[in-house]
């Protein structure tokens, strides 16, 4: 067993003492790739926390001939299947963490491409003495003289693959020397034919590009964008999140709330796995986001100087999407040249949810909106910022039925911020009005456009179990009265949706007059 070469199984034992999710079909995918020209190589990339570390020790355990695994997957969906049997444990394995290196390199000084390649030939030496040479450099030429000598192909994994373009983001020849190196591993044809059995990368960012041309042009690419059949392995899905708190009598509803959101065209409902699973241990829903990724981070990506970056962060705080092309990026964590550019790296960062049907990016649950909250209450977004810190005190006003001062809040909220809050319809509204509400989130499911009745209530706020504050139906108004707003949830029977709160139901009409320039409020206990 080795660090590099062969690394054994006790990465994935661990993992399996633990709370574990059943995601070893993602074995069955790497194995219909193994000696298929086409396909062979795999790039997955995800957001910090998702799982990444955890699928790259799985693949090791299964592929790694060093070790007998058996008794690891016997349990697990992959033992069911047909291929099963004919790969575990039949490979050499070839396991790069590139954050450990990085790390190995800055603690000695040395040249991190040059540590790498020198590290692993190292210990291919140890185990393939009489395979390689003492004055040996080059990586890719060493595996091919281990692989010509043995007749073994390798299995080669590759953790964080993008760390680099992460952490040394200015370093231009470093990230082309890296590069360099992976196109000599992994450059096509019937060099690598010879070499690799399969190779699977994971990270955070897709791979680089230069201009409109991937530098690894073989790989076969999933991403937060297009994730197409790896979908599943992305996080949790609802069914998976299902079982784990019916196992550990967690509430269900809650759990969504915090941590769903991430949409695809395959899967509907993907839950970060990394915060599942610490509010399952520590039966506590709270933002384990923040441990993981700092607001500083996402503060400096939103205050970026792009026309419309600021006017799409406000409009997806406000509970809306916005169309984003993402075919712009180059996949990395410099090169911006606009809005989307921006938004797009905050789709791979895990931040913002991708639409990909539709093209809109939105945020994705109430942990990641908590990130957005504190990003932008320290940005100088005077008036955005303001309504967020007080929204808790207008949250208490609508309950205590102060009508005025409800009001008095939405005007500050629109004089301050008049160039992004423009009142082009009831939409419009209900952006700004979800914004001013924004603490609600804490003890509410915020529902836009509730079907219920005759229609559809704008804004329903239905109380989370952890509450006894009352449910609210908020109806929005442009150029009509708040009174008129209220008649139109009784007309409709809007409250219908939410008769369980029958005696603890406020009726909330907010109106806009745009020629009067003001706002206006009517309360009403249902």
């Amino acid at each position: 067993m080795g660090n590099y070469i062969n690394p054994g199984n006790d990465g994935f034992k661990s993992i399996r003492k633990g709370i574990y999710v059943d995601k070893s079909m993602l074995i069955e995918y790497v194995n219909s790739t193994i000696d298929v020209s086409p396909d062979r190589m795999t790039c997955f990339s995800r957001p910090r926390r998702f799982g990444k570390s955890y699928a790259a020790k799985m693949l090791c355990a299964y592929y790694d001939r060093s070790c007998d695994s058996r008794s690891l997957f016997a349990d697990l969906k992959i033992a069911e299947s047909d291929s099963f049997e004919e790969y575990l444990n039949k490979y050499d394995v070839l396991y790069l963490d590139i954050t450990w290196f990085i790390s190995r390199a800055r603690s000695g000084g040395v040249d991190i491409v040059a540590g790498l390649q020198n590290a692993v030939i190292l210990e291919l030496r140890e185990n393939f003495p009489d395979c390689v040479g003492e004055d040996e450099t080059y990586l890719p030429d060493v595996l091919l003289s281990v692989v010509g000598k043995t007749g073994r192909k390798f299995i080669v994994i590759i953790d964080e693959w993008d760390a680099l373009f992460r952490e040394a983001k200015e370093d231009q020849q470093l990230q082309k020397d890296y590069v360099q190196l992976l196109r000599g591993l992994f450059k096509g044809g019937p060099v690598t034919d010879r070499m690799i059995a399969a190779a699977y990368m994971t990270g955070i960012l897709p791979i680089k590009k230069y201009g409109t041309q991937s530098a690894l042009t073989d790989f076969q690419e999933y991403t937060m964008v297009k994730p197409a059949k790896l979908v599943p392995y992305i996080g949790f899905t609802e069914e998976e999140v299902l079982q784990l708190c019916n196992k550990f009598n967690m509430n269900f509803d809650e759990m969504q709330d915090w941590y769903d959101g991430y949409s695809f065209n395959r899967i509907q409902h993907v839950y970060n796995p990394n915060s599942v699973t610490r509010a399952v241990k520590n039966e506590e829903f709270q933002s384990y986001w923040t441990a993981s990724e700092t607001w500083e981070s996402l503060k400096n990506y939103i205050s970026m100087n792009f026309d419309g970056l600021k006017d799409s962060v406000v409009a997806m705080l406000g509970g809306g999407r916005v169309y984003v092309e993402t075919l712009s990026f180059q996949n990395d964590m410099t090169s911006f040249r606009n809005r989307d550019d921006v938004l797009t790296l905050l789709i791979h960062l895990g931040y913002l949810a991708f639409d990909a049907q539709k093209q809109q990016a939105y945020i994705p649950n109430r942990e990641v909106a908590e990130s957005f909250k504190l990003a932008v209450q320290n940005t100088d977004w005077r008036g955005v910022g303001t309504a967020l810190r007080e929204s808790e005190t207008l949250l208490n006003a609508t309950i205590e039925g102060n009508s005025d001062a409800v009001a008095a809040a939405m005007e500050s909220v629109h004089s301050a911020e008049t160039s992004i809050l423009q009142y082009n319809d009831e939409n419009s509204l209900s952006c700004a009005v979800t914004i001013a509400y924004y603490t609600a989130r804490n003890y509410y499911t915020i529902v836009r456009e509730l079907p219920s009745g005759k229609g559809f209530a704008d804004l329903a706020f239905i109380p989370l179990p952890c509450t006894d504050k009352p449910a609210m139906i908020v109806e929005l108004k442009c150029d009509r009265s708040a009174d008129g707003a209220i008649r139109l949830i009784k007309e409709k029977r809007y409250d219908g949706a939410l008769k369980a709160y029958e005696g603890n139901l406020l009726l909330v009409g907010i109106a806009y007059d745009r020629v009067k320039k003001n706002h206006s409020c009517v309360i009403e206990k249902w």
